[in-house]
């Protein structure tokens, strides 16, 4: 017996390690490594609160599988998803790891970055907003500008107290009046200057009476 599991112990060691190095080749063979950058999701925000500021909006990934699936994989097929059905006003944090990931394609994760976001919530209001023209520019010299109306003068807007309570007008996009010497009257879209704040009227009519 001691012959058969001692004896020849170089070639039954050689013979193993060659078995592993060919486990390892076929495993690994047309395997490769990406990384990607995928935005993060925000799910089921709690109503009656706003999502006001995220530490991080994209997540980059690392992943390892085959060579042909991985390169047909895009950002817009992968979800990293942050479900928010827990959070309460304030400050929220949430850690991000393979569970907060759908791959569409079998791949391993090696690297989640950044591991954690940082999430504030604030409480949603509702404001009525006058509404001013932003029109500038000089008429064609010997006109002027009698008379600017806006209509609807006011519009309801909705976001974060925080950000509302910051406004005291809202404003349309610029209307440049250079050169003009008649009356005008367009459609111009209102102005949030990034703001995350929503209305139902993104537009409102403004007319502008040059006379001279």
């Amino acid at each position: 017996m001691k012959k058969v599991f001692f004896g020849n112990v170089g070639i039954k060691v050689l013979s193993v390690i060659l078995a592993i190095s060919l486990w390892i080749f076929v495993s690994y063979r047309g395997q490769t490594e990406m990384a990607v950058d995928v935005p993060i999701a925000f799910k089921n925000v709690p109503k009656g609160l706003e999502l006001v500021r995220e530490s991080a909006k994209v997540v980059t990934l690392n992943l390892r599988g085959h060579e042909r699936l991985l390169k047909s994989l895009r950002p817009v097929d992968i979800s990293v998803i942050v479900d928010m059905a827990k959070a309460k006003r304030g400050e929220n944090m949430y850690f991000l790891d393979k569970n907060s990931i759908i791959l569409p394609r079998p791949a391993d994760i090696l690297r989640v970055e950044p591991t954690s976001v940082r999430v504030v919530l604030d409480e949603s209001v509702v404001r009525t907003l006058p509404v001013k023209a932003s029109v500038v520019g000089t008429p064609e010299k010997g006109f002027k500008i009698v008379s600017v109306d806006v209509k609807p003068s006011s519009v309801t807007v909705e976001g974060s107290r925080t950000e509302l309570s910051r406004l005291a007008v809202l404003r349309t996009e610029v209307i440049d009046v250079t050169g003009l010497d008649s009356d005008i009257r367009e459609s111009v879209r209102l102005n949030t200057n990034g703001r995350n704040i929503r209305t139902k009227t993104p537009e409102v009519m403004v007319s502008v009476d040059i006379r001279r």
